[in-house]
């Protein structure tokens, strides 16, 4: 009896195990033929947030099917803006089904698609609408006072011009530095910028102020771990719709529904990726980077500070660099000694409003062993700060912005310096012939002394980006794009905090007769309300033939007798049409949105086409 029961036991057992399976392809098992994922129209199913990163996306999949001739169309709020786009069939490939991109936020969307279903040789045209939920907006918070919200308080939509309607700005900003970050240095060597660690806020708005997609940065970054920290920035849509970007150590690229294309470490010789990263049309990226390993003359070992730039190709090969430290005077001093100590780019110190740097404190650093990210001269320390690389395939050249020399400067592959725009001041013998000349629209030289000049002519100071419209410049002749934040403006702090201002520049200079005339400026006449300290852009944008300009960190209050934030800034998206008949930009803007309560880096306006289109 015992053994027969044994036995039956084991045979039902047997029987449980070979049923299993079985009500496991009633639902689709892993070994079932059946996929019954809910599907909502005639193809896949919906996958929401598909690669981790970007959550106010989804994927449709294709259910197996062959798909053609896509379009998309996200219903808008009451009032609201259409997103609406094609999409390519290399996307649809790629993806497994149809993208979906501008979803809003902690909100029930509905997302209109159309396409041609082929099937057995037969094609259907299909028109569905699908419902999805996208969640809240989120990032890591800072827990500090000035952080009014998850990535700002609010945005106004002040001015849109009908042809503007249907831009859509992705916006690259920054959290306060936090308690989780800015813990780690670099040691042996020693030096670089390994502290700079703030926490990305990357998002779309469109133009009635509403986030239409944004990064959920934490797959990918952890502010706990040297590798995959640092600050997110030098952001770029290439000519294939995916964006590249650095952060710290690493550099990388994604399309915008967050699917991976590469994601390295900086090579070996260098470190501390911040502020830009630019793409040239053979695949290589330039990458604003420092020397890992730097041997001074006095025989110290050091790590440098946002002064090299790094050619890698396609394969992330290091094929070239640029040494600035090198190529230009590591040792002029004259922006140095005036630059607002409080205000040294995202290191805003409010105890150093005001404060500038004696010759002698200079001095004496420079015969420390104090290296880093501090102000001062010489390779090991922050004497350059470049913040962006422009690459001239015309003559295979690069133009960097040096903030803490107030100069921007072109660079041959020979590391010979072509031309410099800055003021005259602390610039030795061998660069004399190299500083541009300031003239009128007529050409005649303007007279300039003691770094200021006649009339409305300024170079810039303590500025950011500076970029070639490569479509308005020919032969000689190169057009650029310069934000002038304005610190230290004439050589000099002026006697009240409030009298800075910043200014959007654009300059025609003539690279044979070693001239620049200033074309366009805006910002001076809305004076300190409009004043950014630090970070902006100003580029020319070619598809609406105008210049897009992000005043990135104006808007605060001061303590005007200290200089110290009141409140967090409150950027201004602004952009331009370009008058032909004056072959300068109009004096007032089309667009003007800002952000309230953001620390704000850059911002430019986001291609759909070049997304899903292409």
């Amino acid at each position: 009896m015992k053994l027969s029961k044994v036995l039956s036991n084991i045979l039902l057992a047997g029987c449980i195990g070979v049923m299993i399976p079985s009500v496991a392809l009633a639902i689709g098992g892993a070994s079932g033929p059946k996929t019954d994922y809910v599907k909502q129209g005639q193809i896949g199913e919906v996958v929401m947030n598909p690669y981790g990163i970007a959550p106010l996306t989804a994927i449709i999949k294709n259910g197996g099917y062959v798909l053609e001739n896509v379009k998309v169309s996200i219903e808008p709020k009451k009032g609201g803006q259409v997103v609406a786009y094609s999409v390519a069939p290399k996307h649809l490939r790629t993806h497994g089904g149809i993208p979906v991109f501008g979803l809003y936020p902690d909100y029930i969307n509905k997302v209109n698609v159309e396409y041609d279903r082929v099937y057995k040789g037969k094609k259907q045209h299909f028109k569905e609408t699908y419902t999805m939920y996208a969640p809240p907006l989120y990032a890591e918070v800072t827990g500090l006072p000035l952080q009014k919200g998850v990535m700002f308080s609010s945005i106004s939509v002040k001015k849109v011009a009908p042809e503007f309607k249907d831009r859509l700005y992705f916006v690259n900003n920054i959290a306060e530095k936090s308690g989780q970050g800015t813990r780690v240095v670099w040691n042996n060597p020693t030096g670089g910028a390994l502290e700079w660690n703030y926490y990305p806020q990357n998002f779309i708005i469109d133009t009635k102020g509403e986030v239409r997609w944004y990064m959920f940065a934490t797959p990918i970054y952890n502010l706990k771990t040297i590798y995959r920290a640092g600050v997110m920035m030098g952001f770029k849509q290439n000519n294939d719709g995916a964006m590249s970007w650095g952060y710290g150590q690493r550099y990388a690229k994604y399309d915008i529904l967050g699917r991976e294309i590469f994601n390295r470490e900086l090579p070996g010789s260098y470190n501390d990726f911040s502020h830009f990263m630019d793409n040239a049309s053979n695949g290589h990226y330039f990458l604003r980077a420092a020397n890992a390993n730097y041997k001074r003359d006095d025989g110290k070992n050091v790590r440098t500070v946002r002064d090299v730039i790094v050619e890698v190709d396609e394969n992330g090969n290091a094929v070239d660099d640029w040494r600035l430290y090198d190529i230009l005077d590591p040792y002029r001093d004259v922006v140095l000694k005036v630059l607002d100590q409080g205000a040294v780019c995202l290191n805003i110190d409010n105890s150093q409003a005001g404060h500038t740097l004696t010759k002698e404190e200079l001095a004496a650093l420079d015969s420390s062993d104090k290296f880093g990210d501090i102000v001062g001269t010489g390779a090991g320390r922050n004497w350059a700060h470049v913040n962006s690389v422009d690459y001239d395939d015309a003559d295979d050249s690069i133009i960097i912005s040096s903030r803490h020399q107030s100069a921007v400067v072109k660079i041959g592959r020979d590391k010979k310096v072509k031309w410099i725009l800055s003021s005259p001041e602390g610039w030795g013998k061998n660069f004399q012939d190299k500083i541009l000349t300031p003239v009128d629209k007529n050409g005649k030289p303007i007279k300039c002394e003691n770094s200021k000049c006649a009339g409305d002519f300024d170079w810039t100071w303590t500025q950011h980006t500076a970029f070639k419209i490569d479509s308005k410049s020919k032969g000689n002749i190169l057009y650029l794009s310069v934000f002038d934040n304005g610190d230290s403006r004439g050589m000099e702090q002026p006697l009240f905090p409030g009298d800075k201002y910043s200014r959007a520049v654009i300059y025609k200079i003539d690279q044979n007769k070693k001239t620049v005339e200033q074309v366009w400026e805006y910002g001076k006449k809305r004076g300190h309300q409009w004043y950014s300290p630090v970070t902006s852009l100003v580029e020319f944008q070619p598809d609406k033939n105008s210049v897009m300009v992000y005043s990135a960190t104006a808007g605060s209050e001061f303590d005007l007798k200290t200089g110290a934030f009141l409140s967090a800034p409150s950027p201004y998206i602004n952009e331009f049409r370009w008058n032909p008949k004056s072959s300068a930009p109009e004096a007032e803007p089309a667009v003007e949105i800002q952000i309230h309560d953001a620390q704000g880096y850059q911002a430019f306006p986001f291609s759909l086409i070049k997304a899903f289109s292409k």
